[in-house]
């Protein structure tokens, strides 16, 4: 049973820091790289990076339960510990407050597209605050990566 937790540990992060770098930095160029209409390509990349949140959301619940049952109290003084909370952190922070309010802006916006409209400036800001979390969470990952295989298995 311990052997299984600890794969289905190291599939979690695979599966998150991969998702995330595979959609933000490849899929999601390429679709508006390929797609002419924006609106469309942005609709699709929203939706992409929403289910990756849910992604992320359960495989940090995992991760955190897993390091709590198995390091007890020291997982409080375990790196890949903090690093998935604040992973965590900025994947709420992007899938409850940010996705909503820039969802809000472009029905605000309708009939219009809200790049075409008076929120304009106000949805470019929030996609900046979101690119920046965004890349912020990818670079935590990386470091996720790097620390996982020791952090997780002592």
């Amino acid at each position: 049973m311990r052997r299984l937790a600890e794969t289905l540990s190291l599939v979690a992060v695979t599966l998150w820091v991969g998702g995330l770098w595979v959609v933000g930095y490849l899929v999601v160029p390429t679709l508006f790289a390929m797609i002419a209409d924006r609106s469309l390509a942005g609709a699709v990349a929203g939706r992409l990076f929403a289910l990756l949140g849910w992604l992320g959301v359960g495989c940090a619940a995992w991760l955190l339960l897993y390091m709590s049952l198995r390091q007890g109290w020291l997982a409080f003084r375990n790196a890949a510990f903090w690093l998935v909370v604040l992973m965590l952190g900025i994947a709420l922070a992007i899938l409850f407050c940010i996705q909503p309010l820039m969802a809000e802006l472009k029905a605000m916006a309708w009939p219009q597209e809200v790049m075409e409209s008076a929120w304009r400036a106000r949805f470019a800001t929030w996609h900046g605050v979101s690119s920046v979390l965004y890349l912020l969470q990818s670079v935590l990952g990386l470091a996720l990566v790097a620390v996982s295989r020791r952090a997780l298995f002592r």
